[in-house]
């Protein structure tokens, strides 16, 4: 591990700058990481790490991390959005279906109300003309 120290002015405090060349593990597998996120702005893109300083590296893989959870995350709330749009859509479809039922009971309700009353009518004519029939019969056959 190489470690320098410098004072920049003498006014300010030390600056310690500390890194290794051993142990390049973690270089390969920055290599390997996906250097655009298309979901992220501009602004908060990982930027790429100093490979010379560990925790450099370190911070990059986690910054990395979060924008794959980052992206993961808004294709789950798109994915939710699109459930909710389908949901509602199905729920107007439901009402629509509701509401013609509830008319065709009301119009069940008024027919069937109708068709007694006629069948009322109906019943009440028959026994009129029988018994207006019934005082012809007689005198046809008494003549």
């Amino acid at each position: 591990m190489i470690t320098s120290t410098r004072r920049v002015s003498p006014d300010k405090s030390e600056v310690r700058i500390a890194f290794s060349l051993e142990d390049t593990s973690d270089v390969k597998d920055v290599e390997d990481i996906p250097q655009t996120f298309p979901d992220l702005e501009q602004r908060l893109q990982p930027v790429p790490p100093c490979v010379s300083l560990r925790e450099s590296v370190q911070v990059h893989k986690e910054h990395c991390r979060m924008a794959r959870e980052f992206h993961q995350v808004k294709h789950e709330i798109a994915a939710i959005e699109d459930r909710k749009r389908q949901l509602l859509a199905e729920l107007v479809e439901d009402e629509k279906v509701a509401m013609e039922i509830a008319r065709l009971e009301e119009e069940f309700l008024r027919l069937t109300e109708e068709n007694r009353t006629l069948m009322t009518v109906h019943n009440e004519c028959a026994q009129q003309l029988e018994r207006l029939c019934l005082p012809n019969q007689t005198r046809q056959d008494s003549s």
